[in-house]
C-alpha cells in the first residue's frame, strides 16, 4: 500500500484497521525525505529517531508531518534558514509545536523557508533553492517552500507553514496542494520567529480540505503566552464541512478578473487562468452558488503591495534586531560592539534581507513615518474597511492565486504588467484583515497545477472551510502529489 497517496483520514483508518504502524509509517516517510532531500532539498533538518508524545488520541495521532523552520523546537536545530542562526538550538516549544505533539503527531523534519520567512520564491534559503516537485525547472513559491514541497512529494500528509503576505496559500498553489491562513489569532503565534507581527498567521498544508479542518482544529485556542490569540470558539471545524452551500454569496474583483484588460499574445497564460477561473465559476453556480463581479478602486488595488512592503519592512527591522551576532549568530569581528555588529549583520544576512532591513530602517525613521509608515496603515485600514464592507453581503471573495503556473527560475518578473502583479499579490488582502484565506487546486497549465484562492470573514473559518470543501468537490482535485495522472488530462 502506497501510504505517501493516503490523506489523514486515510492513514486513520490503516492505523486503526492494523494495516500499519506508526513507526512503519515514520520509516517510510524518513527515507523519503531522504530520498527527495538532494533532488528537491525541502528539509534543514530531518529527524531520524521515531519519537511520539500524546495526552490524548486524535486523528493525527501516529501521523508524520513537517514543521517549518522558523518554529520553535526545544533541542532541534531552528535557523528560519539563515546563517546568523544556522547553529541555533531553542531551549522552548512553541505551541503549535506542542499542541501537535500532544495530539501525537510525528515530526519528520524541519523544513526549509526563504531567510527568515521573508520572500516568496523558496530560494534564498541558506542550505539552497527548493525546487517544485512537479517541474525542477519551477519555483515552489515561498516562504513555506519546504512544507509546501514535503507535501506534494508525499513525504507527509501534512505541514505547518506561517503565511504574512501569501506564504502558505502560493506555495501550495503552486505544489497542487491545499494550504490555509485562518483567522488571525485563531492559531497562536508563540514560538514563531516573527517576521511581521501586525500580519503574520501561522497555518497549515495538506492534500485535502478535510485534512486542513482536522488539523486547525488540534492547533487552534486561546495561549496565555500570545496576548493577540483569541478564546477558543468551540467549533468543530470538520463538522460543517458537508454543510448546504446553497445561497452562499462569493464575488470576485472585476479589475483582476476582466479579461479584456490583457493582450492576447504577451498575456496568454493569464487568459488560461481565467478561463479556467470563469469555468469553475460556471460549475459553482451550477451547484448553488451565487456569485458575483464587483468593482473596487484601481488606486486601491494598486496600493496592495507597496502598502504591505512598507508595513512588513518596517516591522521586520524592527522584529529582527536582537540578531545582532551578539545574543543570537556567529560573534562579528570589531573592536566594538557597533563594529561586531555591523560585520555580523553584513556576513549574517542575504542582500535580499540587508535590503529589506534598509528599507525598513528607511521607513521607521521620524521625518519619514508620517509619509511611509503611517500612511500605509492608512491605506491598509482602507482596504481592509472595504472588504468588510463587501463581507456585510457576501459570504466569501474568490480569485484566481497567480497569473500562471509556477514561474521557471529564469523568468524575468520586471516584464509583467501591472494588472498581472494585482492578480499576484492580492492574497495579501487576507494579511492586512487577518481574514481566513485558503488556497485549493483548480486545474493544470503546462502539465503543472493551478490555484483557486478563497477569502471569508474574520472568525468565519468554518464557512470558508465549508465552502472550499463543496468547491474541492467540484474540482475533483483532492488529495493530488506531484505527478499525478490528472494534470495530463
Amino acid at each position: 500500500m502506497e501510504y505517501s497517496k493516503m490523506t489523514l483520514k486515510e492513514l486513520r483508518e490503516a492505523l486503526d484497521k492494523d494495516e500499519v504502524t506508526s513507526e512503519e509509517l515514520f520509516q517510510e516517510a524518513n527515507k523519503l525525505a531522504h530520498q527527495y532531500q538532494e533532488e528537491y532539498n525541502p528539509f534543514v533538518t530531518i529527524i531520524d529517531k521515531y519519537k511520539m508524545k500524546k495526552k490524548k488520541d486524535t486523528i493525527i495521532t501516529g501521523i508524520p508531518y513537517a514543521l517549518k523552520d522558523n518554529i520553535s523546537t526545544s533541542n532541534i536545530l531552528t535557523t528560519a534558514s539563515s546563517n546568523i542562526l544556522k547553529d541555533y538550538i531553542p531551549v522552548f516549544d512553541a505551541t503549535v509545536y506542542k499542541k501537535l505533539k500532544e495530539a501525537g503527531g510525528v515530526l519528520v523534519g524541519k523544513t526549509v523557508l526563504d531567510e527568515l520567512a521573508m520572500g516568496g520564491t523558496g530560494t534564498t534559503g541558506h542550505t539552497g533553492i527548493v525546487y517544485n516537485p512537479w517541474d525542477k525547472t519551477r519555483e515552489i513559491g515561498g516562504s513555506s517552500a519546504g512544507s509546501a514541497a514535503a507535501v506534494a512529494l508525499g513525504i507527509v500528509p501534512f505541514a505547518i507553514g506561517s503565511d504574512t503576505g501569501d506564504s502558505i496559500r502560493k506555495p501550495a498553489a503552486f505544489g497542487g496542494v491545499v494550504g490555509f491562513k485562518p483567522t488571525y489569532g485563531l492559531i497562536s503565534r508563540y514560538g514563531l520567529f516573527a517576521f511581521a507581527s501586525s500580519l503574520d498567521h501561522v497555518g497549515c498544508f495538506a492534500r485535502s480540505v478535510y485534512d486542513i479542518a482536522v488539523v486547525t482544529n488540534i492547533i487552534k485556542g486561546y495561549d496565555p503566552h500570545d496576548m493577540t490569540s483569541l478564546k477558543d470558539d468551540g467549533k468543530d471545524l470538520t463538522e460543517t464541512l458537508d454543510n448546504s452551500i446553497k445561497g452562499r454569496k462569493i464575488f470576485y474583483i472585476k479589475e483582476i478578473c476582466d479579461r479584456s484588460q490583457y493582450d492576447k499574445e504577451k498575456d496568454k497564460t493569464v487568459l488560461e487562468v481565467l478561463d479556467n477561473f470563469y469555468e469553475l465559476l460556471d460549475k459553482m453556480k451550477e451547484n448553488g452558488f451565487i456569485v458575483e463581479e464587483v468593482s473596487i478602486d484601481q488606486d486601491l488595488l494598486a496600493a496592495i503591495y507597496p502598502t504591505y512592503m512598507c508595513i512588513s519592512c518596517a516591522e521586520a527591522t524592527s522584529n529582527n534586531a536582537n540578531l545582532t551576532g551578539i545574543q543570537f549568530g556567529p560573534r562579528g569581528e570589531g573592536n566594538t560592539v557597533l563594529e561586531i555588529m555591523f560585520d555580523a549583520r553584513t556576513k549574517g544576512f542575504s542582500e535580499l534581507i540587508k535590503r529589506r532591513f534598509v528599507l525598513g530602517s528607511y521607513i521607521l525613521q521620524k521625518e519619514n513615518q508620517e509619509k511611509l509608515y503611517l500612511n500605509a496603515c492608512r491605506i491598509r485600514r482602507l482596504i481592509v474597511d472595504k472588504m468588510n464592507e463587501l463581507f456585510k453581503t457576501y459570504d466569501g471573495m474568490i480569485l484566481p492565486c497567480s497569473g500562471g503556473a509556477a514561474p521557471h527560475f529564469n523568468e524575468a518578473t520586471d516584464q509583467l504588467s501591472e494588472r498581472y502583479l494585482l492578480m499576484e499579490n492580492h492574497m495579501a488582502i487576507g494579511n492586512f484583515g487577518g481574514f481566513p484565506s485558503i488556497t485549493l487546486p483548480s486545474g493544470f497549465i503546462d502539465h503543472c497545477p493551478i490555484g483557486i484562492n478563497l477569502t471569508g470573514k474574520v472568525k468565519e473559518d468554518d464557512v470558508v472551510l465549508n465552502m472550499a470543501y463543496q468547491i474541492e468537490k467540484i474540482t475533483g482535485l483532492k488529495g493530488m502529489k506531484a505527478g499525478d495522472e490528472r494534470c495530463m488530462k
